[in-house]
Parts: structure tokens; sequence; C-alpha cells
């Protein structure tokens, strides 16, 4: 079944509570200074029964001028509008506030209700519809249905209800396949259930059990009941207006405005880009950097608004903007926002969040206004290949590109189809994307990184993997991985063990370079079971430490010389000697203490234990209490 909200707006004592009340037989009155005062102070709740397998979910919002920023919170979930108008009184301020609010937020559907029609003539209500139809021209009401109602003798409220009903079968469905996101616009505690929040689920579903998260916070908990209408759920889904328990998170942790979400699915963010139009009848031009009031989901933040394209912005003029906020929200592509001015506070404009993940930007950066203006007027392709530019060296997943854009799975898929190898490429099994400039750049980083290394150590055979990744440490260990990969089938490295080389490179000693290693080698051939100590070359040959362990590691690379511990390596002629006399040893005696190898090699406990162990790790012996005897039988 189809699920629709519809939202209230209109000027104070307009009608709106009373008229809901008559179309549903709800109060949505709920606060006791409500009741006192007369007034809507609040968001109220209701819903209407419907013939065409249509729920529809109502909000009832306040008229008010000191209430519009709760007006705001309920309205960003509305599909359809019902601006409500006293035929008595006719247009007012809120009126226009209202109407203006659902302008920006992009409400697409609508109609009138002329209350209190049971106060007037039909010469004057004549003169009403018209004056209301006149007001209606060039907004999104213009040509929608006027229909005179009064709830105190319920004249017009069958017809109300069947309108409301036609244009709700018109609206198309909300998609459910993104992701779970309810802007929280109250939050309570029952007894005997703990804390409840209620909002408008404006994408995805959610179920009873389901882990969430409650952002900007990130407090996690768990879902223990729905209520839609009352009536308990086992889902919610985009459309509904629901009530949520949830197990593991405490009332004072949340607030309105704040973002139910499953774990992980979602990110808050400090920083937007978006376009802004400013009303035609706002007061005074806006400013660069003015302090704004930002009105997204139920929310409302302080923030800073950024022109890119302009030094001033004009009533009636539009212009690419970074909104810079104070405290991080939750937005996604396509999110419509509404922004009020700081004092006085009255709406003066609104606009379209192009991109939640930003970066800061230099201001009349011509680059920069290109991307954002083929984010706004591009296509699908335009937008996917923006996204998985901005994701940097990292590249961009899938999954990620399906949470942060508001388009259709199908639709993301076809995009990535038509950009592969063009401007992306498929980094995982059609999971993973990188740009192609992107690539490019970590291909040169990579290469850079490695001609670096050759010179600054010439007779290494290359740089470990993990070090070159840690080098790398920008991008994420897949892309790690297919980039090796990439540039050995390129034949642009080679990876030999764990060692890592560019193709080009190739070890070739100097004369002098060649002659100490020969000596190297030699004084550890003639030193027999007792190796020198490298400190001892290093002042011999008057070498500094980098340079021996450059030749010894090529002469263990060779297999000249053998690591026995650190600081000791035998050659690999003494190594096999001493070899050789253990077994010996052993096929006599069955075993051998420390203390007798180290008489028969004639050498000290500093060499002959590290020897032992090594012939223990080669598998050759068993150490047995204080005794070596063979592993297995020779």
């Amino acid at each position: 079944m189809k699920q629709i909200i519809l939202g209230t707006a209109g000027h104070i004592d307009h009608g709106k509570t009373e008229l809901i009340k008559a179309l549903t037989g709800i109060d949505t009155d709920r606060l006791k200074e409500e009741k006192e005062r007369g007034i809507t102070i609040d968001l109220g709740f209701a819903f209407m029964k419907s013939s065409n397998r249509v729920n529809i979910g109502i909000i009832d919002v306040p008229g008010h001028e000191r209430f519009v920023k709760n007006m705001l919170a309920g309205a960003g979930g509305i599909d359809l509008v019902l601006l409500v108008i006293a035929a008595d009184e006719g247009v007012m301020p809120q009126t226009r506030e209202h109407l203006a609010i659902c302008q920006l937020l992009k409400i697409k559907s609508g109609l009138v209700a002329l209350t209190k029609t049971d106060l007037i003539d039909n010469e004057w209500l004549q003169l009403m519809r018209e004056d209301v139809a006149s007001f209606l021209k060039g907004t999104l009401l213009e040509g929608r249905p006027i229909i005179p109602v009064s709830s105190l003798t319920g004249e017009g409220i069958p017809e109300l209800k069947i309108k409301i009903e036609e244009l709700a079968n018109e609206i198309e469905a909300k998609k459910t396949d993104g992701p779970f996101r309810l802007p929280i616009d109250r939050v309570f505690t029952m007894k005997g259930f703990g804390t409840v929040i209620t909002g408008t689920v404006v994408s995805g579903k959610v179920n009873v059990e389901d882990k969430i998260e409650v952002l900007p916070k990130g407090i996690q908990g768990k879902i223990r009941g729905i209520q839609i209408h009352n009536q308990s759920s086992l889902e919610a889904i985009a459309g509904q207006r629901s009530a949520i328990n949830i197990q593991g998170v405490d009332k004072t942790d949340i607030k309105r405005g704040d973002v139910l979400a499953h774990v992980g699915q979602l990110k808050s963010s400090l920083l937007y880009d978006a376009t802004f139009f400013l009303l035609p009848d706002s007061p005074h031009p806006l400013k660069n950097r003015q302090k704004i009031r930002f009105h997204l989901g139920s929310g409302e933040i302080m923030a800073v608004i950024i022109l890119l394209d302009k030094e001033e912005l004009k009533p009636g003029e539009e212009a690419y903007v970074q909104i810079k906020l104070e405290k991080p929200v939750v937005a996604l592509s396509g999110d419509y926002y509404v922004i009020r001015s700081y004092s006085p506070m009255i709406t003066v404009g609104g606009g379209e969040i192009l991109n939640a993940n930003p970066k800061k930007y230099k201001r009349f950066d011509p680059k920069t206004l290109e991307k954002l203006k083929r984010l706004k007027e591009g296509s699908f392709e335009d937008i996917v290949e923006f996204h998985v530019f901005n994701s940097g060296l990292d590249g961009m997943s899938l999954e990620n590109l399906y949470l942060i854009l508001p388009l259709e799975k199908n639709k993301i898929k076809e995009s990535i189809e038509i950009l592969i190898n063009k401007q992306i490429i498929n980094t995982e099994d059609n999971k993973h994307f990188i740009h192609k400039d992107n690539l490019l750049k970590l291909k040169d980083t990579l290469i850079k990184e490695l001609e670096s290394f050759h010179k600054k150590f010439p007779l290494r055979p290359g740089i470990s993997k993990e070090e070159l990744r840690n080098k790398m440490s920008l991008i994420n260990d897949k892309t790690y991985s297919f980039l090796i990969n990439l540039l050995m089938s390129q034949n642009l490295i080679v990876l030999e063990k764990d060692k890592i080389r560019l193709s080009s490179f190739s070890r070739r000693l100097e004369k002098d370079q060649e002659e100490l290693k020969k000596k190297i080698e030699k004084e550890y051939l003639l030193s027999g079971f007792k190796p020198p100590n490298p400190q001892d070359l290093f002042n011999k040959f008057s070498i500094d430490n980098k340079r021996f362990l450059e030749l010894v590691s090529l002469l263990l690379e060779e297999g000249h010389l053998i690591k026995i511990k650190e600081q000791i390596f035998f050659h690999k002629e003494n190594l096999s000697k001493a070899e050789d006399l253990l077994k010996d040893f052993l096929k006599k005696n069955k075993e051998i203490t420390a203390a007798q190898f180290r008489d028969l090699l004639g050498i000290s406990r500093k060499h002959a234990i590290p020897l032992l162990e090594y012939f223990d790790a080669k598998k050759l012996t068993l150490r047995v209490g204080d005794k070596r005897v063979f592993r297995s039988k020779l």
C-alpha cells in the first residue's frame, strides 16, 4: 500500500487543526498549553483512512510566526500540502511564508481549503476564491483545487476528502531500497517501554530488532517496537509516520533534528555543497559568509553560507554555495533545505544539497563551479562520475554510491556500465571503482616512491610490499592490491617474494663496491666458526653501518652468507661444515649438550647457542631438556 504524508500550511487561527479533526476525528493539539491558549504550538499528527489503497499520514503545523521553526521541523517529509486560508481573512503573512517554504522544499502537489465559510456569504466567497487563485499564480498550487469548507457545519468536508485522495493517488510512491533515514521530530518516554521517537521515514525501511544509531552522535541501539497510525507493525517504510521504541538509547541523548539510521550507513558532516535561491521578496541581499539558520529535515542549526560565484546575492538570484555548520547534520545529495535569517527570523530562501561529502573550495574557481554545475544539471552519469572522482585515491564502493545518491539502484548500475573503462575503473568485481584521473595519480605516486627508494638504496633488491603500502597511506588495501596487480600486468613493476621494484631497475655495483663485497665475504669465510663482529668490519674497512648492511644484504640474497641471529652471519661453507660435524657427533652419540657442541667447534656460547637454535629451527635437531637429538632419523 502506498504511503503519503499530507501536511497543513497556513496562517495562525485559520482553522488548520479543526479542519484535520473534521477530516479524521483526531485532535492534533496534544499539549496542555495548546489547549489552554487555543493555538497550535508544536507539530500534531493524525491519519486518514483512504478508499484508494493509500495510507495518508497527516502533519499539522503551527501557524504563528514565532513557531515557524516547528513548522519547518515537520515540513521536510511532506508529499502533499493542504494550504489552509480562512475565507473571512484571506491571504496573511504566514500564508505567504508557509507557501514559500513548500516551494523551497519542492513539494510537488497540493490543494487549498478555504475554511470558515459559515462566517461569510456566497458573494464574498466568490471574491475570496478569485483572490486566492490570483495569489497562487506561479506557485506549486497554481490551478490546483480550491475547496470551500466549514469545520463547524461539515460543509465541503466530503469533497475535500475526495480531492485529497485523488491527489494522493497521483503521487509516486517513495522507494524503499535506499538507506533507512528518519529525521526525529519528537522524543519521549513511555512507562514500561522506555525511549520512543517519532518522525517520517524519508527513505528505506526498518524492522523490529534492527540495530540502529542516532546521528550525529552515533549512539547505537536496537528497535524494540514500531507503531504506524497507532497500530503495532513489524516494519516502517518510506512515507510512513512512525513511532519507534528504541532499546539502549536514553531520551536525554536524543533531540529533535537528530536522524535515526541503520548502523554505519549514513554519515554526518559540517560542510555541504548546495545551490541557494534568495526569495524575490527577501528584504535584503545575502552577503558572503552571512550567519544563517539552516533548516534540514526536522532540525535547525546555526551556519555560515559561503557564496562561491558571487560577492553578494540579490533577491530573486541563485548561486552555488557551501554551507558551513556549527554542528554536524545528516544530509544526502538531492535533499532540500530552507534558510531563515539570523535576525529577524524570517524565511529568506533555500536550495538543494548537491554534495554531502565536499572539500573546501576557493571562491570563483572555474573548475569548481563547472563541477557543481554538472552535479546540478548533468546526467546520471555525470553525477556518478563526480562522486567516484570526489572519493579521491580510495575510490568508491557500489554500496556507498547506493547510500549517498538519491537515484534508483538500477540507474546507478546503468551509469556505471556506461562509465567503466572511460572515466572510471572497476577495481573489484563491479563492487568498487576509482576514477581514471585518480588512478593515474596513484600510478605516478607509486612509481615516484619506487624511484626514490632505488636512488636511496641502490643495492637493495626492492622495497617490501608492506613498507610501500605504508608510504601509500592515502589508499585502502583493496585499491592498493588492484594498483600493484595493474602495474605488474603493464610490466612497470616486479614483485619477487615480498619485494617490489621497478622493472627498469637493476643493481650494478661500482668497482670499489664489488671489491669491498668480496673482502667482506672473505672475512666471514676465513673466520670459520667465529664470524666477525660487524663493528670490527666497519672499523677495518672504514665504512658506515648503512653501506655495510647493504653489501651484507646482497651477500645474504646471493646465498654466500646465512643469517643466524641479529648481527651474527655465517659463511655458507662454514655453516655447512658445522652441520656436518653436528650430524657425525649425533650419529655416534645420539645426543649432544650445548657445552659439547661448543667444544666440538671450539667456539664460545655466544655462537654455539644461536647455531643450535638455528639447527632447531631448520628441523635438524630437537631440544630435549638441556640436550639436542635428531628430530627424525637420517
